[in-house]
C-alpha cells in the first residue's frame, strides 16, 4: 500500500496548523462579538451561532495541539483510521458553522433591513462582525475538510 501524499494543510503540517489556528480565532471571534450584545440568548440563530463556534473551537483546537504535537515530534499524522476521523469531524464542523452563519446573517439582514434601519444600533454592528468571522470561519474549515478528503482519497 502507497503511503499518503504530504501537501499544504495535511495534519501534522505547519500550513495545517495554521488553518486550524485561523479557524479557532475566527470561532473565538464570531463568539466574542455575539456574546458582547445584550440581547443574542433571546434570538435562537444566536444561540445557534455561539453553540457551533464553540462545537468549533473544541474540535480545531484538539487537532492543533495534535498538529503542534506532531510538529514538534516530527511525526506524520497519516494514518488511514485517523484521517478518516478528521474529515468526518471536519465535514460535520463545517456543515454546522455554514448552517449558523447562514440563519445569523438572515436573522441580521432581517433586523438591518426590515426593522427600520436596525435601531439596535451599536448591536446590530456586532451582529454583522459576529457573522463575519463565523463565515471566515466555516471559510477556513471547509479548506481543511476538503484537503482532508483529498489527503484520504489520495491514500
Amino acid at each position: 500500500r502507497e503511503k499518503m501524499k504530504d501537501f499544504a494543510g495535511t495534519p501534522g503540517t505547519i500550513t495545517g496548523l495554521v488553518l486550524r489556528v485561523s479557524q479557532c480565532l475566527f470561532a473565538a471571534g464570531s463568539i466574542a462579538s455575539m456574546a458582547t450584545t445584550n440581547n443574542f440568548f433571546s434570538i435562537t440563530a444566536f444561540c445557534y451561532l455561539i453553540a457551533s463556534m464553540g462545537l468549533q473551537i473544541i474540535w480545531c483546537s484538539g487537532l492543533a495541539f495534535l498538529d503542534a504535537y506532531a510538529l514538534a515530534k516530527k511525526k506524520v499524522l497519516h494514518n488511514h483510521v485517523l484521517v478518516s476521523l478528521f474529515v468526518v469531524g471536519d465535514w460535520v464542523t463545517a456543515t454546522l458553522s455554514l448552517a449558523a452563519a447562514s440563519a445569523s446573517a438572515g436573522v441580521t439582514m432581517l433586523y438591518i433591513a426590515d426593522v427600520a434601519g436596525c435601531r439596535l444600533g451599536q448591536e446590530c454592528l456586532k451582529y454583522q462582525i459576529s457573522v463575519a468571522f463565523a463565515f471566515l470561519s466555516w471559510i477556513t474549515i471547509a479548506l481543511s475538510s476538503l484537503i482532508m478528503f483529498w489527503l484520504l482519497a489520495a491514500g
